[in-house]
């Protein structure tokens, strides 16, 4: 993923949300993009899916405010 930056910076804020510490994924994002792990492909499929709806004609996402 390293020829699409954006692609891969979802991926690993995904990554990062759905994974926050050890007792959820074994290692890092780094490390998991280096072995391509499933919890690696998970975020990457989940990054694919999230840009075809956020950039689907037509449609617009309402603005949240973090309370």
């Amino acid at each position: 993923m390293q020829h699409d930056p954006l692609l891969r910076a979802v991926a690993r804020t995904i990554y990062d949300a759905c994974y926050p510490s050890e007792e959820w994924a074994p290692v890092g994002f780094e490390e998991a993009e280096r072995r391509g792990t499933i919890h690696y492909r998970q975020a990457v499929d989940a990054a694919r899916q999230s840009r075809v709806i956020l950039t689907a004609k037509g449609e617009q996402l309402p603005l949240f405010e973090a309370a």
